[in-house]
Parts: C-alpha cells; structure tokens; sequence
C-alpha cells in the first residue's frame, strides 16, 4: 500500500520539479539555506535603512550632505557677491541636500538659472565626497542706463542687471546711456523692454574697449529714422569736451550699406591719430561717422 501511494505521488509530479525537490532536501539544501539567509539579511538592512532612519542619518553626513561651499564655480571679478549663498538661499535649497538623492543635479541647475547674473547652466556635476561642480555663462555689464531713478547696468541684450553691485566709482567706468523717458517692465534678470535700450547696449559693447580712449561721455538715441525698419533708432556719440558724433544704427540692425561697428571705430581713432582729439579747433564741433567731414562747428564760445 506504501509503495503504491509513492508511486503514485511520483506520477504526479512533473519531472523537473522532482528533480528540483530532490535537489533542494539533498546536495542543495546548504545552497539554499544560504540564499535564504542572505535574504533576510538584505531585509532587515532595508528595513532599517528606510524605516529607523538610518538612511536619513547616513545621507546627511558631511562626506555626502551639499551646501554652499560644496558647489565650485568661477565666477568673474565684476560680480561682488556670493552667487552660491544666494542661490541657496532664494531657491529654498537651504535645506538638507545630499549626493545621492537623484534630482540633486537638475535642483541645482534650475536654482542657478534664476539667478538675474547667470545667462546660462552650462553644466551640473555632482561627486563623491559631496562637491557639485557648476558651469555657467554670466551675463556682463556693458552699459549704464541714466533715468531719473539712478542709474541701472544692463548687459549686451538689455538685461537689467542687479544694481546693488555696483558703486558710484564702478557705475562711472561704463559706458552710458542717456535720454531713455522708460523704466525696467521686469525685474533684475529681465530685458528692460525698450528696443532703444537694447540698441544702445549694443553699441556700448562695441565701443567698450575704446570709450576712455576716445575719451567719450555718453551716448544718446536719435528720433527714430523714416529709412529704419521696425523700431530701430539711430544713435550720437557725444565726447567729454562737448563734441556730437552721429553713429547711426546699432550693430544688431540690418540697414544695407550700414558701416560695421568695427570700421566706425577704425574711422574715429584715423581722425583722433590724425587730429589728437575728436574736438574742433575753436571747441565742440559735430562729425558724422560715415564721412568723418566737420559739417558745421559749434558757435558756443570756447570755455
């Protein structure tokens, strides 16, 4: 009856798992102890790593928690305070960050992007011990817009840029932007939103490394010519001791037969190697760029 009822148990079973059944209660029953073991252990580590808080306390240890000076960057002389401090700060990532939490980069990378003096993130790279590694493109003051409230740095394309970074004796060693009636639509970070103050920007930036030997005060925008296209306006030069020179167009316009930002500049040191100064004879006087020709001569007497 025994060896009936066996028989007839081994008939059921399939054959591969008889095998796998022999296999376990015989030579594998070590191997699978072991595996069981193993098991359990990786449990019970899960378990606390995710439910006694070991995971939090491990992750906010200083080899991998992220602050402020955990993040390298180069930032350029012209800015005066500390980005890192602020971006942590105004993005709210004051709190507990660490390296091995997998948004950490793109956290960061949007932080940054926000901040008014950072065009562009370039890159975001985060490493073991904690330091995160920032590449980014910083927007350049080129330019001091003069308004009834002060005056406000912009960069190349009109970015109002932050105004607390610059001193008197700063904001004076920049080219600068006169009789603009607008105020900023945004805020710090954002274009100014008048197509004259972009224009000028523009021009300013040309005219960077040549306004002190120029020895140039500000620069005006004219009333918008018949000859532009949409809102472009011309733009006058005007020098320390008084002198008006026409400009033209921005170099951003595309007005055929238009001089170069380079060439224009080339013609005005010819006429300042040729001359010693970009001033008459008898006192101020107005040049037109284009032709370098002495139109009329001021008849306000000479100081």
């Amino acid at each position: 009856m025994g060896r009936a009822t066996k028989k007839k148990r081994s008939a059921v079973l399939p054959p591969g798992l008889g095998k796998l059944l022999s296999f376990v209660v015989g030579r594998g029953r070590p191997i699978v102890l072991t595996g069981l073991a193993v098991l359990a252990l990786v449990g019970a580590w899960c378990g606390a790593w995710y439910g006694a808080g070991v995971r939090q306390y491990v992750l906010c240890s200083g080899e991998y928690l992220v602050t402020p000076r955990s993040v390298i960057l180069s930032q350029p002389d012209w800015i005066h305070t500390d980005i890192r401090a602020e971006v942590f700060r105004s993005a709210s990532l004051d709190g507990p960050l660490s390296i091995m939490d997998d948004d950490l980069a793109q956290r960061i990378s949007d932080a940054f992007s926000l901040h008014p003096w950072v065009a562009k993130v370039q890159r975001v790279q985060k490493h073991h011990p904690a330091r995160v590694e920032v590449e980014l493109v910083f927007r350049r003051p080129v330019c001091m817009v003069a308004v009834p409230g002060g005056l406000f740095p912009i960069d190349v394309h009109g970015v109002l840029l932050p105004v607390g970074d610059f001193s008197s004796v700063e904001a004076s060693r920049y080219p600068r932007l006169t009789d603009i009636d607008t105020l900023p639509l945004g805020t710090v970070g954002e274009s100014w939103g008048d197509p004259r103050v972009v224009g000028g920007a523009e021009i300013a930036a040309a005219l960077e490394d040549v306004w002190h030997e120029l020895r140039l005060s500000h620069l005006v925008p004219s009333a918008r010519s018949p000859a532009a296209v949409a809102e472009e306006h011309t733009y006058t030069l005007v020098t320390r001791g008084g002198t008006h020179i026409h400009w033209g167009w921005s170099p951003g316009s595309d007005v055929p037969g238009e001089l170069s930002a380079a060439d224009k500049i080339a013609r005005l040191r010819k006429y300042v190697a040729e001359h010693g100064t970009l001033e008459g004879h008898d006192g101020p006087q107005a040049l037109d760029v284009h032709q370098l020709q002495v139109p009329r001569i001021s008849s306000r007497p000479r100081p």
